[in-house]
């Protein structure tokens, strides 16, 4: 299988898998399941973002607790659009445009579009344990293009934060992601979702 279809069968697996938690009638066993398929695919896909030298050692992703106090609605909120060169690992930037924010109890993101073929939203965040607990160029909480989406409920974008995860670039620097701009970093502890591997 040459390498896009790798990649292809990546996605895809990616896509079913949030499509599988969004229909989910309890969000709690559905992070179960997301975690089991992740630490699935970073072992043993090709398209892992573990080095080859790492994922045969590899015993599972690190998560705080399931916490549903962090399982957020936010209500989304236009905002003047405004073109934006996100930095990224690897000296790379990526063209994004932030068309709203989202808020929630406790604070709010700016929710970005990205500006290439195809487009999708994107919102990373960094939070108080950036850099210790977690990694510290940020987190993902969403990333349509790559199906990491929870949907909407009750009008109001879900934000589950137990569902963070880190970029590819945490794992391997041959990886090269958009990092969480100064709008998106929180000035308080998100103690929920996927945290650093013990080194």
């Amino acid at each position: 299988m040459t390498e896009e279809l790798q990649l292809l069968d990546w996605k895809r697996r990616v896509f079913d898998l949030y499509a599988e938690v969004r229909a989910a009638a309890e969000p709690a066993g559905a992070w179960q399941r997301w975690r089991a398929i992740r630490d699935e695919l970073f072992r043993t896909h090709p398209q892992s973002p573990l080095p080859p030298e790492g994922r045969e050692s590899f015993s599972g992703l690190a998560y705080f607790p399931y916490d549903p106090a962090l399982r957020l609605l936010a209500a989304v909120e236009p905002a003047e659009a405004e073109t934006r060169e996100i930095a990224g690992s690897a000296a790379s930037s990526t063209r994004f445009r932030r068309f709203a924010r989202a808020h929630f109890d406790g604070g709010s993101l700016e929710l970005y579009w990205l500006e290439a073929y195809g487009g999708g939203v994107f919102a990373p965040f960094r939070d108080a344990t950036g850099g210790s607990d977690t990694y510290g160029g940020g987190r993902y909480v969403l990333d349509t293009v790559k199906g990491a989406d929870l949907g909407m409920e009750e009008g109001r974008l879900v934000l589950d934060f137990n569902f963070a995860y880190n970029p590819s670039c945490a794992y391997d620097p041959r990886w090269a992601c958009p990092l969480s701009p100064p709008a998106n970093r929180l000035g308080f502890e998100v103690r929920a979702g996927e945290r650093m591997l013990a080194a």
